[in-house]
């Protein structure tokens, strides 16, 4: 007795929710109020308090949308291989320009400091940060300037 297609073709896999990829859980957002040029210290103050805390430096990612963070600044004076490498490394706080955000990988808090540039790069910084951010994103920066920019694309 020969078999025909419908008989011999494997049974289609069955589809349960629980076989659904869990989708990433949306960051928490935290703000921390501060002028544009208090952002950088309140931002590193953040830090600090996420590494008092208990929070392995490596889960740290700090940007910036003005003036670079003096570690960045100087890490990237012995260029740009060996700037990104350390990124890669992963064990350490990872100072960077919120323009580089999209080379940054994902760690579980990323803090962003409002620290100059104009209100479109901080729109734009804002979403990628999230983006990055796998538990919490602190943003620290003028209250308007946050509420703005998360209402432009966060």
């Amino acid at each position: 007795m020969q078999r025909t297609a419908r008989e011999t073709a494997e049974p289609a896999p069955v589809h349960t929710p629980a076989a659904e990829p869990a989708q990433p859980a949306a960051p928490q957002i935290q703000l921390i109020p501060a002028s544009a040029d208090g952002a950088l210290d309140a931002a590193e103050e953040a830090v600090d308090l996420l590494l008092d805390s208990g929070r392995a430096p490596g889960d740290v990612l700090l940007l910036t949308t003005g003036e670079q963070h003096p570690w960045a600044a100087h890490e990237l004076s012995f260029g740009d291989a060996a700037y990104w490498a350390q990124h890669d490394a992963g064990d350490d706080v990872f100072y960077a320009s919120a323009g580089d955000a999209g080379r940054a990988a994902v760690r579980p808090v990323v803090v962003v400091a409002l620290n100059g540039g104009t209100d479109e790069q901080a729109a734009a910084a804002l979403p990628l940060a999230m983006g990055r951010a796998g538990a919490l994103l602190i943003v620290c920066g003028d209250p308007q300037r946050i509420n703005s920019a998360l209402g432009a694309g966060v």
